[in-house]
């Protein structure tokens, strides 16, 4: 039996959240775990239910998913979130992604996809629209002092693959890479693998 992936939904309507709850629960390896109507309650939700991701739209009253995103990195919460927004212009997304979300779709999305998407920000990967990543980069990006092995890691997460794949591809141990991994953060100045990604994407390392 696959290990279930902890979804918490996150949405003010409780139509959407019933709606999403709904066909998760039809899905053999994904389970909701809880719902949250605003931002406050989500960062408070994450802390107690500890799910594996979560499912966050923008606009809600009172704190918003990108307030919701910065309380759950302030306390460190490890949980990938997905944002789920009506918002079609990249530059409305921009803050949660800047903020730490690990991709986003739209709410008109299949069900589907939507689990296809659920499945792969749990895995590692990020989900960003390229006009999104063009505007994440477009500022100037310093080199970083990388040794060889990270540079061969980085490649690897801009390349969109998890830790697991990335351990295999190099024949080397998850842990080890989850080492380069936080070595790369701290020499790139960044919190997180997006970032860390479009330092690559920017920089041409990902074309390597």
């Amino acid at each position: 039996m696959t290990d279930q992936i902890r979804v918490l939904v996150v949405d003010d309507h409780p139509v959407v959240r019933q709606g999403l709850r709904t066909f998760l629960d039809l899905q053999d390896d994904i389970t909701v775990v809880g719902e949250s109507a605003d931002g406050k309650a989500c960062v408070a939700d994450a802390e107690t239910l500890a799910p594996d991701v979560i499912l966050l739209d923008l606009r809600m009253p009172g704190a918003d998913g990108v307030a919701a995103l910065h309380g759950l990195r302030e306390r460190g919460n490890p949980a990938r979130v997905l944002v789920i927004t009506s918002f079609t212009e990249p530059t409305a997304v921009l803050p949660a992604v800047r903020a730490g979300a690990s991709g986003y779709v739209y709410k008109d999305i299949d069900p589907p996809a939507l689990a296809a998407a659920i499945r792969s920000v749990h895995a590692g990967h990020v989900l960003l629209h390229p006009d999104v990543a063009r505007l994440l980069v477009a500022g100037d990006a310093r080199p970083a002092d990388l040794t060889p092995r990270e540079r061969d890691v980085l490649v690897e997460v801009a390349h969109g693959r998890s830790n697991r794949e990335i351990a295999r591809e190099l024949s080397v141990s998850e842990k080890t890479v989850k080492t380069h991994v936080s070595a790369i953060l701290a020499k790139l100045g960044v919190q997180d693998r997006t970032q860390a990604a479009l330092h690559a994407v920017r920089t041409g390392l990902a074309d390597g």
